[in-house]
């Protein structure tokens, strides 16, 4: 089979592709990828075997990275929890990852990574694991009620019915203010991890690419913004992509509130699912929040070729950059870091 390169942005088959293709995600739209290209630079570039100007059967979306400070390489995709190979037999899988290996060697790439969502890619020749997350999804179908008491009762019923009490403040939209709101609180929760922010340029190309499918959830504390998620809405699924906090008040159930009223909302909308977003293994704090929601947990394992390329590149950055600095630094240099780095981490 021949195999051609697209782009996804630009190919007007793309999104017909993506409704019909029960795996398709928010990660391969058509705005997704733009954002990518208008932050960071990426190229996104999708390939297929089915020729030009014929229904597109399959799709692999990639962005090619460029980097002076960690090379070149073939990202699925950079920044992005997972994407699933859109094909219809792994026969056209092992077509598209041949031709890849093969591309590898003329572009120079240092490697080419994939994230699939199925553990069945995990045995694909030649390619190693590169890192394991975990990775949690929500069962939208029971009741309302149902959900609730399948929440953890101290951790999450009680803090939804604490954050009531303490009469917090809900908003949601994509305003600027808003995101100046979300973003406040992002650089204090990134300084506690000691990293730096991604940048708010990023945030404002999600909301401009995606449009309604974004919504900032912000809790207020008596006018002081102390919670905000940032979810993605796509077909008959809500994603979690980022959430923040001011640490000093999270026994107000802020951060319940925000995920009980988005649960509420999804319902209404007769949503199927809500995707969680994957969890470093390392971070057991992370892993039973969302396990006390009710959360179904799988593994999410990212694939590398040449398998010998296992170390990840997010480490490799972190490996330059002293976690304590960050931990230590003004919101400027942090939102600084985060415009100068993050293109070379994804």
């Amino acid at each position: 089979m021949t195999v051609y390169a697209i782009d996804p942005t630009r190919d007007e088959r793309w999104d017909e592709f993506l409704q019909k293709h029960t795996d398709a995600s928010i990660f391969h739209t058509r705005g997704w990828l733009e954002a990518l290209r208008q932050t960071y630079g990426y190229a996104p570039v999708a390939f297929t075997t089915s020729p030009p100007g014929c229904r597109l059967a399959n799709g692999f979306p990639f962005c090619e990275i460029s980097s002076w400070l960690t090379g070149r390489r073939l990202v699925s995709l950079p920044f992005s929890d997972h994407c699933a190979p859109l094909v219809e037999s792994s026969e056209q899988l092992t077509c598209l990852l041949t031709y890849l290996r093969e591309k590898l060697t003329r572009e120079k790439w240092s490697y080419i990574e994939i994230r699939p969502t199925d553990s069945v890619w995990t045995d694909l020749a030649d390619f190693g694991k590169s890192k394991v997350f975990l990775f949690h999804k929500l069962d939208l179908c029971p009741s309302l009620d149902e959900l609730l008491q399948n929440f953890h009762k101290d951790c999450v019923q009680r803090k939804i019915q604490r954050a009531a009490r303490e009469g917090l403040v809900y908003e949601d939209g994509r305003s600027g203010l808003l995101l100046t709101k979300f973003y406040h609180l992002l650089l204090m929760t990134r300084r506690r991890h000691g990293l730096p922010a991604q940048p708010a340029h990023w945030f404002e190309n999600l909301i401009a690419c995606l449009g309604e499918k974004v919504k900032i959830r912000v809790a207020s504390k008596d006018g002081q913004p102390i919670a905000s998620i940032f979810t993605i809405r796509y077909k008959r699924g809500l994603v979690y992509k980022y959430g923040c906090s001011d640490h000093r008040f999270n026994k107000l159930g802020g951060t319940q509130l925000l995920f009980w009223r988005a649960i509420q909302e999804a319902k209404e909308s007769r949503l199927r699912e809500f995707d969680l977003g994957r969890s470093d293994c390392d971070n057991p704090g992370l892993i039973t929040f969302k396990d006390r929601w009710g959360a179904t947990r799988t593994e999410l394992v990212y694939l590398r070729y040449p398998a010998r390329y296992s170390h990840s590149v997010s480490e490799t950055g972190q490996a330059l950059i002293s976690k304590y600095v960050w931990s230590h630094a003004p919101s400027c240099m942090l939102a600084a870091a985060g415009r100068a780095f993050y293109r070379h981490m994804g």
